[in-house]
C-alpha cells in the first residue's frame, strides 16, 4: 500500500510548521524549498489543510501559515483518512467497476481490508506532537534556526 503525495506534503507542512517556534510562521516557500517540492503543490496542501481546520494563514508582507491547534490534538490516523479518499487496492473493492469472477467466493479482499483497518488504528495512536517529539533534530535537518 502507498499513500498519496497529497498526503505525504500534508504531514511534511504539519511537522515543519510545528518544529517553527510559535511566535514565527513558515512560509510556502519555504516548505517548498525545504523539501524540494513545488509550491504550487504546497500551496495546495496548505490550502487543503486550512480548510481543514489544522493550519491558519495570516495574509500580509510578514504573513505566513502555522499551526491552527495544538499538535497533541492532531491525530495521524483522522488526517490520513482525509487525505486518502478511498482504500481502493483491488479492483473488488470497488463495486461499480469490479469485474473479477471470484469476488463472491474470495478471502482476499478480507485480508486486505482487515489489513487497512489494522494499519489504520495504529495511525490512530500518533499524533502530530508525536511526530515533531524529535524536534531538535527535525530543525537541524531542516535548516529551521
Amino acid at each position: 500500500m502507498q499513500l498519496k503525495k497529497y498526503t505525504d506534503y500534508a504531514l511534511r507542512v504539519l511537522i515543519f510548521t510545528g518544529t517553527k517556534d510559535v511566535n514565527k510562521l513558515a512560509t510556502i516557500k519555504e516548505i517548498a524549498e525545504t523539501f524540494s517540492i513545488s509550491e504550487n503543490h504546497i500551496g495546495k496542501v496548505v490550502f487543503e489543510l486550512k480548510k481543514m481546520g489544522y493550519l491558519e494563514t495570516v495574509r500580509g508582507r510578514n504573513g505566513g501559515i502555522r499551526l491552527a491547534t495544538p499538535p497533541e490534538e492532531m491525530n495521524v490516523g483522522k488526517i490520513v483518512r482525509q487525505f486518502e479518499n478511498d482504500f481502493i487496492l483491488l479492483e473488488c473493492f470497488d463495486q461499480s467497476t469490479n469485474q473479477c469472477v471470484i469476488t463472491p467466493a474470495c478471502q482476499l479482499k478480507h485480508a486486505l481490508n482487515e489489513a487497512i483497518q489494522a494499519f489504520l488504528q495504529v495511525l490512530d495512536k500518533y499524533t502530530v506532537k508525536d511526530l515533531i517529539a524529535n524536534n531538535a533534530r527535525l530543525k537541524d535537518l531542516m535548516g529551521i534556526e
